[in-house]
């Protein structure tokens, strides 16, 4: 029995050679090559540390992803800071608000469209005017100051006129909101300063009329004088007079009217 095992093993040493060179090697290459390709060939070959490789990387990538999601965060962080890219917030709001009014009317403004207008968040206006009443004060306040500096250094009454005439033409959106005490903060210390320095420009100038040209009364000399002012103004800016003035200067016609109304009594 021992040399009938001898013999085999010498035939499989010779049938060995044959079955790697041979027909034979295809066989034994489909039994254990497959079963080293199924269970330890991804494993073990470069093929499984590939697979291994392509799974890991997924999750390496996702690793980033959320950095790559945080990097968006500085740009978040930074949107806060957007409300300021103006340089000047309020000035915006303002200007916003004052093309609001002269196309609209003071009717139409809001702070949360003014804050669209502006590239805002809904909240930023607030932190300037707190609320609409707040903004409407504020271009009252302002305006009543150019108002003022118009009437500086006029040189009398007729030349304060037409001052006042040429800022509601130039300033119709302050003009409009300056008179309607309805929408304003009337204890605004901003407002009533201002207000009071443009009354008192306005009633220098009818002071220094003559006194028969103004009357016994300087206040209703002055009421007189205001009320033409701001009434023709109030026409200008509205339209009412384009057909009436034709394509005479406003400035002028004003300087006309008040050359009839304030002059010397005949004796």
């Amino acid at each position: 029995m021992q040399p009938a095992k001898a013999d085999p093993a010498p035939a499989k040493a010779d049938g060995a050679a044959p079955e790697k060179t041979g027909d034979p090697a295809p066989a034994r290459t489909d039994g254990p090559v497959s079963e080293k390709a199924d269970s330890p060939a991804p494993v073990r070959t470069g093929k499984g540390a590939s697979e291994k490789a392509d799974r890991p990387a997924p999750a390496e990538t996702g690793g980033p992803a959320p950095a790559k999601a945080g990097a968006p965060a500085p740009e978040k962080t930074g949107t806060p800071a957007r409300p300021y890219h103006h340089g000047d917030l309020r000035r915006a709001i303002l200007g916003a608000a004052l093309d609001v009014i002269a196309a609209e009317g003071p009717a139409a403004v809001s702070l949360r469209d003014l804050a669209r207008r502006a590239g805002v968040s809904h909240a930023a206006p607030a932190h300037h005017f707190k609320d609409r009443v707040g903004l409407l004060t504020a271009i009252a306040a302002e305006g009543f100051g150019l108002l003022a500096t118009a009437l500086d250094d006029a040189g009398d009454l007729r030349e304060a006129g037409v001052r006042y005439v040429r800022f509601a033409r130039e300033h119709p959106a302050h003009f409009q909101v300056m008179f309607a005490p309805e929408l304003l903060r009337s204890d605004d210390l901003e407002l009533t300063t201002a207000r009071t320095l443009a009354g008192a420009r306005l009633r220098a100038a009818v002071s220094a009329l003559p006194a028969e040209g103004r009357g016994a009364d300087t206040r209703l000399a002055g009421i007189a004088a205001w009320s033409l002012a701001h009434g023709f103004a109030t026409l200008v800016i509205s339209h009412n007079l384009d057909g009436p003035l034709g394509d005479q200067d406003p400035d002028e016609a004003f300087h006309a009217l008040t050359g009839m109304l304030f002059r010397p009594q005949e004796p």
